[in-house]
């Protein structure tokens, strides 16, 4: 871990380590809220751990506003299958900038898109494959 650019605002690492506070917003999603004073992050999601993993998220993304050589690194690879069977492709340029970041086939069997924001508040995440 490199920290040689000073700045005001925490290293994303550093919300990484902290313990988040959870709040039920009852409409079937949960927010995590982790404070370095003065500085908070928040995320959404259908779950404790995916609502963690927004918030880190917005960490890296509020970090590149103050430092905009930082590069936030996708938490998802480029193409994956989801716990639910559901397969992930990440889309790359005039596409990406069109439609999102990710394309999937919707329960209708259309292919759909969106973003890595939208993903991390469903909790989309990979299945580990065993080696």
């Amino acid at each position: 871990m490199d920290f040689t650019e000073r700045s005001a605002y925490p290293h994303p690492e550093e919300f990484k380590v902290m313990r988040p506070e959870y709040v039920d917003l009852e409409d079937g999603f949960w927010q995590a809220s982790i404070t370095i004073t003065p500085f908070k992050v928040t995320g959404r999601s259908v779950t404790m751990p995916g609502a963690r993993r927004a918030a880190v998220y917005e960490a890296s993304k509020t970090y590149r506003s103050y430092h905009p050589s930082y590069r936030v690194d996708n938490p998802y690879p480029a193409e994956f299958t989801d716990q639910d069977g559901q397969t992930w492709r990440a889309l790359t340029g005039l596409m990406r900038e069109k439609n999102g970041d990710y394309a999937f086939t919707d329960a209708d069997g259309e292919e759909d898109f969106t973003d890595i924001e939208q993903m991390l508040s469903w909790d989309v995440r990979p299945v580990e494959e065993a080696e």
